[in-house]
């Protein structure tokens, strides 16, 4: 079985998405490293989440925009079922959803409008918590760092045992019945969970290689320090560390993340417009979505207290980014009239179907001309067995002609001649 962490995700479309965002995650790095001399990981998860939801906001507008016209869209769509509320013959379904889309029409939209741009988006975001909780398995200088301790612990007696019980403990929890530790890739999955107390016992498992354990610590600090937390840490064992050793700035610092990471995902989900219920079913869904915009921020904090900092970095980044991108927005579409947007629409739709015709046209014409071919074809082989069958049929007769007729003194002549060559 592979790690969650060192291997890359292999499910499919959010597996190709991780690869494409780790490319671009490894290129970030190595400009840092290489151009800056910087090897921060947390500098590169911020620049990897703005790059993203930077090339988002045009999908991000058209879901606004769509947001906007149901607005204006639901009290029409509202009528027409109340309109045909109970009726469950075939007609009048038929009836009720050709007037929808005489709706959907009218304001230059198509049902599906509003949830394509989130279901394009959803693997990338997806994708984005992989690669972000799998740095080794996508920037490939991360992974050198590991290589000579791995070297150095794989070249030790009985080292797979030692690293079983330490992965099997928490807080890897990485059962080695599930997981092939001979495997280079699960070791440095294992490795990449490590808490400080984790490093400590693989110093006492392996003692020969104390030198190559704090040298292996020493880089992985300079590039998981990010204003002084370690964001391969989890805040709640940061703070758990800092009240212990003192470090009471430690302590706040990291108490601030999942506080920020719940709080921005707050103010993130207020700036997007609601749409103000009209009816029942519409207040019903308002009521929903209200406590879903309390709770969500709520479940960020706690998951953002027992996960690694890097990740409720990302979450506040990218609520930051999203604030940001709403504000500017709202302030397009509000200088929007509601009869532009449509006009907009209306002549998008009208293009596509044009396009469409000319795409049918075009195929129904070339298929026409094949069909035209193939006629002339069989009609030409069938003319030519028919002269065949025909001329076969003149030389039967002319064998056979009657004595004293022009074709049997034909024949004659043709003997003649025959025979004199």
């Amino acid at each position: 079985m592979t790690g969650f962490v060192m291997t890359q995700v292999s499910t499919p479309i959010i597996g190709q998405a991780a690869w494409l965002l780790g490319k671009v995650m490894d290129g970030i790095y190595r400009v840092m490293n290489g151009v800056f001399g910087i090897q921060n990981i947390g500098i590169c998860i911020i620049l990897l989440t703005v790059v993203i939801y930077t090339l988002m906001i045009p999908l991000t507008i058209k879901q606004q925009k769509f947001s906007k016209m149901s607005a204006a869209m639901n009290p029409e769509i509202q009528k027409i079922q109340k309109k045909y509320q109970g009726k469950k013959d075939q007609a009048s379904m038929e009836k009720m959803q050709e007037e929808t889309q005489l709706v959907y029409e009218k304001y230059g939209v198509s049902p599906t409008s509003g949830c394509l741009p989130m279901f394009i988006q959803f693997p990338f975001l997806w994708a984005m918590w992989y690669v972000i909780r799998g740095i080794p398995a996508y920037v490939s200088q991360v992974k050198d760092v590991y290589t000579p301790l791995i070297e150095g612990i794989t070249s030790t007696n009985g080292w797979q045992k030692i690293m079983e019980s330490i992965g099997e403990a928490k807080p890897i929890l990485m059962d080695p019945s599930k997981y092939d530790y001979s495997n280079t890739n699960i070791l440095i999955d294992v490795l990449y969970k490590f808490q400080s107390s984790t490093w400590e016992t693989l110093k006492e498992g392996f003692p020969a290689l104390q030198s190559t354990i704090e040298s292996t610590m020493a880089q992985l600090e300079k590039m998981n320090n990010f204003l002084g937390l370690n964001i391969a840490e989890a805040p709640l064992n940061l703070i758990k560390d800092g009240f212990s050793a003192g470090a009471f700035g430690i302590v706040i610092a990291a108490l601030m993340i999942p506080i920020f990471a719940g709080l921005t995902q707050y103010l993130s989900v207020k700036m997007v417009p609601q749409n103000n219920g009209n009816t029942d079913q519409e207040n019903q869904v308002a009521a929903t979505m209200k406590t879903m915009n309390i709770t969500m921020p709520l479940l960020s904090v706690f998951m953002c207290f027992t996960m690694p900092t890097g990740l409720g970095l990302y979450w506040i980044t990218s609520a930051v980014v999203r604030m940001v991108q709403q504000f500017f927005i709202n302030k397009h579409l509000s200088k929007m009239p509601m009869d532009e947007l449509i006009e907009q629409n209306m002549e998008k739709a009208a293009k596509k179907r044009e396009n469409k015709k000319k795409v049918e046209s075009q195929y129904v014409n070339e298929m026409a001309q094949k069909k035209g071919r193939k006629i002339e074809k069989s009609r030409s082989a069938e003319e030519e067995k028919a002269l065949e069958a025909k001329l076969e049929n003149a030389r039967k007769l002319n064998e056979n002609a009657k004595e004293g007729s022009l074709a049997s003194k034909a024949n004659m002549v043709k003997k003649f001649n025959e025979s004199n060559k």
